[in-house]
């Protein structure tokens, strides 16, 4: 239990420092001030690392205290939904630059709602479609971002 506890406050601070010395490594502007493009993300994450200290630290405190919700999150099919969403989300960025946003998008969406939802096959496929079909027209079409 206190590895889990403790396990996302540490995680959340090694992440955040390395987006801080990844924001510190990026290059200067050409134009205008040359530190401009590292405000928002070295602020970011220092802001990041901040609140993931705290957290650290009230998990810390709280340690002792049973949690209910962490036993519940590792009972019944959640381990396995965690699982198969973090594995269908890298297989989504290797298809994504390989077959393009639209097709990439609806096996995703396919796949997870399989995953979720069963069986229920006109549904899944009403909403994958549709969804990624609407999402490439409003960034294609309307806003004029082109997708890979």
């Amino acid at each position: 239990m206190r590895a889990i506890k403790l396990g996302m406050p540490i995680f959340l601070i090694l992440l955040s420092f390395f987006f801080l010395i990844a924001s510190i490594n990026l290059p200067k502007a050409n134009l205008g001030n040359p530190n401009g493009p590292l405000y928002f993300p070295v602020g970011l994450s220092v802001f990041m690392l901040v609140f993931s200290v705290v957290y650290l630290f009230q998990e810390w405190k709280n340690l002792d205290v049973h949690n209910e919700d962490i036993k519940l999150l590792l009972k019944g099919r959640t381990p396995k939904l965690i699982a198969l969403t973090v594995l269908y989300g890298a297989v989504y960025a290797f298809m994504f630059e390989r077959i393009g946003f639209l097709f990439s998008t609806i096996l995703f969406l396919g796949a997870l709602l399989f995953t979720v939802n069963g069986k229920k096959y006109v549904v899944n496929v009403i909403v994958a479609v549709s969804f990624s079909f609407l999402s490439w027209y409003a960034f294609s079409i309307l806003l004029g971002v082109s997708l890979p």
